[in-house]
């Protein structure tokens, strides 16, 4: 009977390794300079001892082995952590084995405190060493290392305990550690992890309407002039000096008339009405045509460079729609629905009407309307751009979505897809698996105590592998309660939890202002941008104290100052004594610094922006890599210095500083 062991589990059973995507299916994600948590369960019959490894293998082909360590007494699992610092596709798969040298260790340190075997104990040794000495892989320096410490255990002029002594030093139980004899090798199947771009992963980003900015009002006609690219451009400074990286603008294209939407969403608009943004295309063109409003395509691209010139990136609205003027429905009416009267189907999400957007229709004409998408892509490439909003991607088929961004990823690795989906977990998620880079999320519901602590241990721990969250604070849709009514305190209180839990954050143009006066009976502003211009005064604003970008630039500040915040997988909780104080931190060890220094950052906020607070809150030194009793902090806020330790007194009164982010500064 010839037995096919290879369809037998491996003679050292390996399961559950992390990260993994639904059995292998997709790639895990990762970015440049992200720490990635490895583990596996792992385990054998017996007592031998048991060893296990992780074997990386970069996408430049560089190997690199990591010996993982045993989790939780019982649980059978093992962990390691690395650094992955290349783009591309990463290998991994994890390594069992048996570690003879321990086991062997193991028993000879038990039988010879009580003196039995003692000579057994010694020649099985020896016969270990031998045979490891033998091992072809093993240097020539090695051998002798291990050539050497068999002699040492045939030396019977010394006692038994001596003999064993003389492997037990640091350097050789290191080396045997680094180096081990191993037998019964086994190993899993090889799983990828895509590492990408840290802005992939990693970036604070800012929304604006760049028809706003420079928009004017004639007090004699009551006609508005747009802003435009070059007016636009002037507001690129202030955002850069508050720290932000992208900049996303909503749709740059012409809009349709047709059914244009006037202030509020309203159906009666007038000439002047700009119309929203969404509503794409109108006989000037479409989605490859810049609003002529806005400028020429060549203003777009100096407005390109400028941003360029200041450190950020331009991202813009991917929103596959159509106004009912725009060229695609005369050139191509197949890629709409139409009904039963023989009207083409307008955009409803009920209660909501869009009749001045039709959806498209993915179905018809399959690889007319993907190469068309796949052109417009390409056409704003070719122009500077990087990184996509994408508008609505769950109301698209997911595997139109897997080809283009793979096709798009093929020929330009740096390109970023951000999914704006608010909608059922599973396609949330399936998006993300599938290839979006980022994803917005339900952050903007979580407002608690208890909601933040079971939604951040869910970003963090549970989809991390396949999901990247990008946490907006706001949006020109989305207005909550707690903004409505939470007052500057509400936004310092959302914005210092974004941007210090995410390791990507993003606000909406006026956030900073504290615009919060929400439309009659909608979470949404009233007087809405999407439909009318908004130029604002931010300098006024900051000069009369109304605005919070002093504050929003330390929070981006302290991100580029300290690599642990712009993690994601790092973030721990801790525990306070009240229910309105949430506590977490975020570390990163030296070896995984620019600096060769710990880089700790702890976050205590009072998520009630009504109420004064005060509280002890309990920190998990562990988790800081912390083993003095007491350490010393600066707030990166006030830049006041603290002496903490595990219990501390906080008191935080949401109308001054509603939080402390404590930098750890000296550990002992």
């Amino acid at each position: 009977m010839q037995i096919q062991h290879d369809a037998l589990i491996g003679r050292l059973p390996i399961t559950a390794v992390s990260p993994v995507v639904d059995n292998g299916a997709y790639s895990a994600k990762a970015f440049v300079g992200e720490v990635i948590p490895f583990s596996a369960v792992v385990f054998r019959e017996g007592h031998d001892a048991l060893g296990v490894e992780l074997i990386l293998t970069s996408p430049t082909a560089k190997v690199t082995v990591f010996r993982m360590q045993a989790g939780a007494p019982g649980s059978d699992s093992w962990h390691t952590v690395a650094q992955l610092t290349e783009k591309g596709d990463y290998r991994f798969q994890i390594r069992a084995f048996g570690d003879d040298f321990e086991t062997w260790h193991h028993s000879a340190s038990v039988k010879i405190a009580v003196g039995v075997d003692e000579e057994l104990m010694m020649l099985e040794g020896v016969a270990l060493f031998a045979k490891a000495a033998a091992e072809p892989e093993r240097s020539a320096n090695e051998a002798k290392k291990l050539v050497e410490l068999a002699e040492k255990l045939s030396d019977k002029s010394k006692s038994a305990k001596a003999r064993l002594a003389e492997t037990e030093s640091a350097s050789i139980l290191k080396y045997m550690t680094d180096n081990p004899i191993r037998s019964l090798v086994t190993l899993s199947e090889i799983f990828t992890i895509k590492c990408e771009r840290e802005f992939a992963g990693a970036a604070a980003w800012y929304e604006f309407f760049p028809r706003s900015e420079g928009a004017t009002l004639d007090p004699k006609t009551k006609t508005w002039t747009s802003g435009n690219f070059k007016t636009a451009s002037k507001r690129l400074v202030a955002v850069a000096e508050m720290g932000f990286q992208i900049v996303y603008l909503p749709p740059i294209h012409p809009i349709g008339t047709a059914f244009r939407k006037g202030p509020n969403n309203s159906l009666n608009a007038t000439s002047g009405d700009p119309g929203s943004p969404w509503a794409i295309g109108n006989t000037t063109g479409g989605h490859d045509a810049v609003h002529p409003d806005l400028g020429t395509e060549q203003d777009f691209k100096d407005f390109l460079k400028k941003a360029n010139d200041l450190g950020l990136e331009i991202a813009l609205d991917l929103a596959l729609q159509a106004s009912p003027d725009h060229p695609w429905v005369k050139s191509n009416p197949e890629w709409f629905t139409t009904r039963a009267d023989g009207s083409i189907a307008y955009a409803e999400n009920p209660p909501k009407k869009y009749q001045d957007i039709y959806p498209i229709n993915f179905d018809n004409d399959r690889d007319g309307i993907y190469l068309e998408v796949l052109r417009v892509v390409k056409h704003w490439i070719s122009l500077g751009v990087k990184v996509f909003r994408v508008d609505n991607p769950h109301t698209k088929p997911v595997n139109f979505w897997q080809w283009l961004i793979a096709e798009v990823n093929a020929e330009f690795e740096d390109v970023i897809f951000l999914a704006e989906a608010f909608t059922r977990p599973a396609m949330m998620h399936t998006l993300g698996k599938i290839g979006f880079q980022q994803s917005y999320t339900y952050f903007t519901w979580r407002n608690s105590k208890a909601e933040l602590e079971s939604y951040l241990t869910e970003l963090s721990r549970e989809t991390a592998d396949f999901f990247r969250p990008n946490l907006w604070v706001s949006t020109p849709d989305i207005l909550t309660e707690y903004l409505q009514f939470g007052g500057p305190a509400g936004h310092k209180i959302r914005a210092i939890v974004a941007a210090m839990a995410g390791a990507s954050w993003g606000m909406y143009s006026g956030f900073e202002l504290v615009e919060a006066v929400a439309r009659p009976g909608a979470e949404e502003h009233i007087d809405s941008e999407k439909y009318e211009y908004k130029p604002r005064d931010f300098k006024e604003a900051e000069k009369n104290g109304r605005s919070i970008a002093p504050l929003i630039q330390k929070l981006n500040d302290a991100r580029a100052e300290h690599p642990a915040l712009r993690q994601l997988r790092n973030l721990q909780l801790h525990s306070s004594d009240d229910g309105s104080i949430l506590v977490f931190s975020k570390h990163l060890s030296a070896e995984h610094t620019p600096n060769g220094k710990d880089d700790s950052v702890i976050v205590v906020v009072n998520v009630d922006p009504h109420s004064v607070r005060e509280t002890t809150v309990h920190l998990d030194l562990k988790k800081l890599g912390i083993e003095s009793e007491n350490f010393e902090v600066r707030d990166l806020l006030t830049d006041q210095k603290f002496t903490w330790g595990a219990s501390n007194y906080v008191r935080l009164d949401p109308r001054e500083e509603p939080a402390h982010i404590l930098h750890v500064t000296k550990r002992n």
